[in-house]
């Protein structure tokens, strides 16, 4: 069997809903961390896959009140999805290498810089150029059949095999519910731009003093997920079922 068929198969055998192929020389043209910069010289394909949150649990969080619901979510994300993408990546990862190629599975919602809140590299990044979605006004990766209700997890490689493009959709339109509900206003409602930072759509600090000051400190739980709740694709996802 062929090697990227073969990746797909593990990696949808073991749960993921998504899997694309992302040529990063498109990644040259955005905008991109240093660390960020350093990997793609070295790797020419992004293996992007992506593993669905279950509807219940997030439909849960509408009641920002429902700590119960809230701790859930928290742990539903952090403890039981990305593990199992971790678990995924590697699998992935080990076939690639394997087969002759060299591979880096990216860590699940890890931040290596701290200072400026990024990981070692974009899932959403890879997810996007593999034609997965597009980057929401959130910041999210938005899928048309799952809105932002999707976790990522990235292999890099210099495997090279059939990448996907860009995902050319409408995107978000005018639509902003994000934007305006989000109890941190960290959201700008600026449409996404590869050339631009991120802090033009999103000032990451004050989500995050919004989850440590409002969240933890106050309620005890390091979550929010308001915009993964409320985004109308994940909504229409479920009335299709």
């Amino acid at each position: 069997m062929e090697l990227r068929p073969k990746v797909k198969k593990i990696a949808l055998e073991m749960g993921a809903a998504y899997f694309g192929m992302a040529d990063l020389e498109l990644a040259k043209n955005g905008r991109t961390t240093p660390y960020e910069a350093k990997l793609i010289s070295r790797y020419k394909t992004a293996i992007s896959i992506g593993f669905p949150l279950l509807d219940d649990i997030v439909d849960a969080i509408k009641d920002t009140d429902d700590l119960f619901a809230l701790s859930n979510y928290r742990y539903h994300v952090y403890e039981v999805v990305n593990p199992r993408i971790n678990d995924i990546t590697l699998s992935v990862a080990g076939a690639v290498i394997a087969a002759g190629y060299q591979a880096l599975a990216v860590p699940a919602s890890h931040t290596v810089d701290a200072p400026n809140l990024t990981g070692l590299f974009s899932h959403k990044m890879a997810a996007n150029l593999a034609g997965l979605g597009w980057i929401g006004k959130s910041c999210l990766l938005i899928t048309p059949d799952h809105g932002p209700r999707v976790r990522w997890g990235t292999i890099l490689t210099d495997f090279v095999g059939q990448a996907g493009m860009p995902y050319t959709g409408k995107g978000c339109g005018g639509c902003n519910l994000c934007v305006s509900s989000c109890p941190a206003g960290a959201f700008t409602g600026r449409t996404f731009d590869q050339s631009e930072p991120r802090e033009v759509r999103m000032d990451a600090h004050k989500c995050l003093q919004y989850i440590w000051q409002e969240r933890k400190q106050k309620v005890g739980i390091e979550a929010c997920g308001i915009c993964v709740q409320i985004c109308p694709f994940g909504h229409k996802s479920k009335a299709k079922k």
